[in-house]
């Protein structure tokens, strides 16, 4: 008996044995086989997650923030321990002691699910890193085994706190944010350091299904969840019974909620100035390394200016729209059934896209329309007790553009411009005297559409820019995308390159009639006042923007030699050698031509555009840096009394600094006495050139001091004529002349710098002539002359470009009578010469 006993128990443990050892090896076979190929997980050491590249003004203020995934990178030695060890008790409360698994989870997970019970993942933190990082989210054996044997790999490559570190910072917790960092911002507009136990609670109970545990949606269910969370922290010996029993009985605050502000909401809206810093680094270093990179960016936008330039640009907008007294809305409508309480309005009216980063301006709906006034809904706006009204005397400019095109008469009440349910623009109108409120007034974002930048002449730092009305309305960024002619305010290229030719101030050029056989027909360009002046100076020639005269200097130094300057000056690319393109017919932007203009500002040194001052990538290094200059004394202990630390720059030269002082000079005339007089009243020097196309399709002014240089173009989306009586000099004169009286104010300007190697001498500014040294008067001007030049004054420095004034060209009395009038389609009239063509469309500029 006793020996069948020993052979029975004898056999048994032979069994066992030879089980646990067949188990084994299947065991080991099972790994050898899934633990081929995996992916390498010492990669992990290397990794950096996808993070928030943010732009920061010069003060250090955030103005945007760009990611895929929104996530804020947080090192473990910066995650308080209170945080980690809330999703340590969540998630894995022997994450310190496992080796990457826990094996009687599995076990439990395993007996759970073979009872019918609930699959669960009985994933450790390790393991959801392999899963997050490695592997997929599929719910199969095959993963759960790689997962496995990754995460045993791993515990001895990383330390715990790295491991930690890499979850903390990768698992996604809802409301598109990736890690604890952003999901703090999220849900409770704090960092991590700010959150208070219930909070930290709240963030460890989303791995499990952030939609499933939204703060409002779902209150109860979160709440229920956090409060196990705080439960198991309590067993765990992280918190104290009064610290868990004060979080338990806290209610769950949120942004969600309204009980917070969002983060969001401290940002200023997205604008053009932001997006093209999208844009422009998106190219140089990556889509990808830009959305994910973590990058720092600072702008060198000037956060007082920029305001400036929006309202500057919107006024000459909207009071061109007004001008032309159409009304067209929003063409945004609510249904009249979710009019009814305050509340369902204000709901819809949230809904509806419409721009509203347009400062002082309300998005509104039409509650009610009696017969003379309108009763607005106004979003952001309390209610008051007689409501908010439309008056009849604020609709009498408009006239409604109807469904077939057709023109309404023009409106006497508020009903002939609204409807009930429409959604509308307002804006407060206010007192000069004492800013009391007078009455609501409708707005509408124009059709008409433009740009303006403004940057320092010296470094290139572009500091202010629109491209365009409304930044919500249209995202088109009309400041550097938009291609268009840049008409007269082109002309600087040309007497710059004739200036630099051998050419000055004082050279006549015959202002008289010409024809150019262009292969496809002739070509007669005119001057916008139709009228010939006979023999010229250059100044006066770009003072009063004479088109004749360019073109007789563009055929005399060559086309070619016109477009070498252009592009030197980066205005082109490639210019075609067209003369027609002397009067600024070939397209381009206006950040180029802005750009250009700040080389004569600054003597004729090369300088780059940027919107950017330097990157910074997430570490803290600087990658990109735009000012390259070199403070010379700057570690230079004493400096001399009175002056300076010197800049050295090493900036190519583009043209000579006597040239860029001349043309500077001659350009201060156009605001003197030319085409700009009276619409640019600075009390610093500043010199410009405005810019009119054939029909006033584009119109433009850019003008420069000192130290800042700022364009501006107006002109539709679709090229068309914008109206007799709009040209460069009266609509966007004052846009420039409004911002730079603020920039002025902030920065200053003085006196143009003079050049060495030249003297001054007194010339007719009509005839050319010298004159003596003591003249004075209106005709006097003293121009600019290279030391070692004998100038020639007067009809001997004459030049004709090569055009014969033939007997069949007529002059300026002839010309006057050679005109006939037309009626255009629009119903206007326009004087033609009896021989125009297509080539009178397409030659520039104008004014």
């Amino acid at each position: 008996m006793i020996a069948f006993i020993a052979r029975t128990l004898g056999g048994l443990f032979s069994f066992i044995t030879v089980g646990i050892f067949v188990a084994m090896l299947g065991l080991a076979a099972v790994f050898l086989m899934y633990g081929r190929d995996l992916p390498n997980h010492e990669q992990l050491s290397q990794y950096t997650p996808p993070t928030i590249s943010r732009i920061y003004s010069g003060e250090g203020r955030i103005m945007d923030e760009f990611a895929r995934e929104r996530r804020l990178f947080a090192p473990a030695d910066e995650i308080p321990d209170l945080v980690k060890q809330a999703f340590i008790s969540a998630e894995d409360k022997n994450f310190y002691s496992h080796a990457g698994f826990d094996a009687l989870g599995i076990l439990a997970a395993v007996r759970d699910a073979a009872r019918g019970g609930r699959v669960r993942g009985a994933s450790t933190i390790t393991q959801q890193v392999m899963k997050n990082f490695l592997l997929g989210g599929e719910r199969r054996l095959e993963r759960k085994i790689k997962e496995i044997i990754l995460a045993a790999r791993i515990e001895g490559t990383l330390d715990k706190e790295s491991i930690l570190e890499l979850y903390l910072n990768e698992i996604f917790l809802g409301q598109n944010s990736y890690g604890v960092s952003a999901a703090a911002q999220t849900y409770f507009n704090k960092t991590l350091s700010e959150l208070n136990l219930e909070e930290v609670a709240y963030l460890a109970a989303l791995p499990k299904g952030p939609s499933n545990y939204h703060p409002v949606r779902e209150y109860e269910r979160a709440v229920t969840r956090r409060d196990f969370v705080l439960k198991e922290m309590l067993e765990n010996g992280y918190v104290s019974f009064a610290a868990f029993e004060a979080a338990i009985n806290a209610p769950l605050r949120s942004v969600q909620n309204g009980d917070f502000p969002a983060f969001r909401n401290s940002l200023p809206p997205r604008d053009y100035f932001t997006d093209e810093i999208r844009r422009q680094l998106s190219e140089d270093f990556g889509e990808e390394e830009f959305f994910t990179g973590g990058l720092s960016v600072r702008a060198t936008v000037d956060p007082e200016l920029q305001p400036v330039a929006a309202a500057s640009l919107r006024k000459s907008l909207e009071d061109y729209d007004r001008n032309q007294g159409v009304w067209r809305g929003t063409g945004k409508t609510i249904d009249v059934a979710q009019l009814g309480d305050e509340e369902s309005w204000r709901t819809a009216l949230a809904d509806v896209q419409v721009a509203r980063d347009i400062a002082g301006w309300h998005p509104a709906v039409v509650l009610e329309v009696s017969n003379t006034h309108a009763r607005l809904g106004i979003g952001g706006v309390e209610e008051d007790s007689d409501g908010h009204w439309i008056a009849p005397k604020d609709v009498t400019w408009a006239r409604k553009r109807l469904p077939d095109g057709s023109l309404a008469r023009r409106a006497r009440n508020a009903g002939d411009l609204v409807e009930v349910g429409d959604v509308v623009h307002v804006r407060a109108m206010t007192s000069d005297s004492d800013g009391s409120f007078i009455r609501w007034t409708l707005r509408q974002v124009p059709e008409v559409q433009g740009g303006f930048m403004a940057m320092d002449v010296n470094t290139g730092r572009v500091i202010a820019m629109q491209g365009g009305f409304s930044y919500q309305y249209s995202v088109f960024n009309r400041a550097t995308q938009a291609q268009r002619q840049p008409g007269s305010s082109f002309k600087p290229f040309v007497y710059a390159a004739a200036l630099d030719s051998g050419f000055s101030p004082a050279t006549i050029v015959i202002d008289a009639p010409i024809e150019v056989n262009t292969g496809a027909g002739i070509w007669r360009p005119q001057n916008a006042s139709k009228q010939f002046y006979g023999p010229t100076p250059l100044r006066t020639g770009i003072e009063r923007s004479r088109n004749l005269m360019t073109v007789r200097l563009a055929q005399e130094i060559g086309m070619d030699v016109v477009g070498g300057y252009a592009e030197r000056f980066g205005v082109y690319d490639r210019m075609n050698p067209f003369l027609s393109n002397a009067l600024g017919a070939q397209e381009t932007t206006l950040f180029k031509i802005v750009s250009a203009y700040a080389m004569f500002a600054n003597g004729g040194e090369r300088v780059e555009p940027t919107l950017v001052d330097r990157v910074q990538d997430r570490w803290g290094r600087t990658i990109y840096r735009h000012d390259q200059r070199q403070c010379v004394d700057c570690k230079e202990e004493i400096l001399t009394p009175g002056f300076g630390p010197r800049i050295s720059s090493n900036r190519e030269r583009v043209m000579n600094a006597i040239t860029a002082y001349q043309l500077t000079s001659m350009m201060r005339g156009v605001v003197q006495r030319g085409t700009a007089r009276g619409q640019v009243t600075l009390n610093v020097p500043v010199a410009g050139k405005t810019g009119t196309t054939n029909d006033a399709r584009d119109v433009w002014f850019v003008g420069f001091t000192s130290n800042i240089v700022a364009g501006c173009y107006i002109g539709h989306d679709r090229p068309r004529p914008l109206g007799r009586g709009v040209y460069g000099a009266n609509t966007c004169g004052p846009v420039f002349n409004r911002f730079m009286l603020e920039a002025t104010e902030k920065y200053g300007g003085g006196a143009f710098d003079v050049p060495e190697g030249g003297h001054f001498i007194k010339i007719d500014r009509f005839s050319g002539a010298r004159l003596a040294n003591d003249a004075s008067g209106d005709n006097v001007v003293a121009e600019y002359f290279r030391d070692g030049e004998e100038p020639i004054f007067g009809l001997g420095a004459l030049i004709d470009g090569g055009f014969a004034m033939g007997a069949n060209l007529p002059l300026f009395q002839e010309a006057q009578q050679n005109v006939q009038t037309v009626t255009t389609s629009t119903g206007n009239t326009v004087t033609l010469e009896s021989n125009a063509n297509s080539f009178d469309l397409l030659d520039g500029g104008e004014y």
